[in-house]
């Protein structure tokens, strides 16, 4: 049972009991509090309060999410705006310079498929580790949006054959067609912009939606591709190897994002929520092993099943 001491001060001068001090002196130091409790007692002629504090709790213990956001991670703390425009360019400039890596890779000659594949595990998991430098409240959001959004635009104007950029196809597309652009590299900064702009960092689906599309996705092909041998009973296109690897992949770096976010008081991880997204995994890595997967992109449906199974499990 959780032993428990009560101080009585009187609040008009703010000082303790002189009683308390002189019968246990020896003895507080001893006791390390968990919780205090303050509850006011009314009286006539005068206001006395009481502290509870409780000592011993024998329940596990939680991942403790920071009662106050770290702001040491923004640029600029004392200018919000300011810091927010710096994030955006610091966060963009990033995206930009792995996006150059890979199409420079690409020029070298680099498997035009693991190419792609590293463009799509980098990207997006890059991005979201720059999140913290964005303050709180729908203003850094949008702002974060911009990047991804951006590409949206690109995508469409590179996708319609309204601009030619021969580097950003090859690594980004299965085949070298232009036009492939409208499809997965289309629905992945899609997913990538609202996971920001609706759920931003303070919610488990959108680690869950980025993490699967980026880490479980592009790591499935890659695995594969090198140790698939053995396929699916009922999708010979994929492979046991490539499933499993999704599933992990995705499970692990949502977790590792968890304690990530946790760090900087923007969620309260759990082991509940590391069960969500063990679900969310296994879920979407069952869906991309589907028949139907060969019809509908990859890009499409691990984030709309992670979305439907996330707003379900969270």
């Amino acid at each position: 049972m959780a032993a428990i001491l009560q101080v009585r001060f009187r609040s008009s001068i703010g000082l303790f009991d002189p009683s308390f001090s002189a019968r246990f002196p020896k003895f507080l130091p001893q006791f390390k509090p968990v919780s205090v409790s303050f509850n006011p007692i009314s009286a006539p002629t005068l206001c006395c309060h009481r502290f509870v504090l409780r000592f011993g709790s024998t329940s596990a213990p939680k991942i403790r999410r920071n009662q106050y956001p770290v702001a040491a991670v923004m640029l600029l703390p004392d200018n919000p705006v300011v810091s927010d425009i710096c994030a955006t360019a610091v966060a963009g400039g990033i995206a930009l310079s792995l996006l150059r890596l890979w199409q420079e890779t690409a020029k070298r000659g680099l498997d035009q498929k693991l190419n792609r594949k590293l463009v799509h595990i980098s990207i997006g998991l890059a991005f979201m580790l720059c999140w913290p430098m964005f303050s709180s409240g729908q203003r850094g959001a949008l702002l974060a949006s911009l990047i991804p959004g951006v590409n949206i635009i690109r995508m469409l104007v590179l996708g319609l054959g309204i601009l030619k950029d021969e580097a950003t196809v090859k690594s980004m597309s299965r085949y070298g067609d232009y036009r492939e652009l409208l499809k997965g590299p289309l629905y992945y900064v899609t997913t990538i912009t609202l996971a920001c702009i609706i759920y931003w960092r303070t919610s488990p689906i959108s680690i869950a939606l980025v993490c699967n599309l980026c880490a479980g996705d592009g790591l499935a092909d890659v695995i594969g591709r090198r140790f698939g041998s053995r396929k699916i009973s009922y999708n010979k296109n994929k492979s046991l190897a490539g499933s499993v690897a999704m599933a992990s992949a995705g499970f692990l770096a949502s977790v590792g994002y968890m304690y990530y976010f946790s760090s900087f008081g923007y969620l309260e991880g759990s082991s509940r929520m590391i069960l969500g997204f063990l679900v969310v995994s296994v879920a979407s890595a069952l869906v991309e092993s589907l028949p139907i997967s060969t019809e509908i992109d990859d890009n499409l449906s691990v984030p709309l099943t992670s979305l439907l199974v996330g707003s379900l499990v969270f």
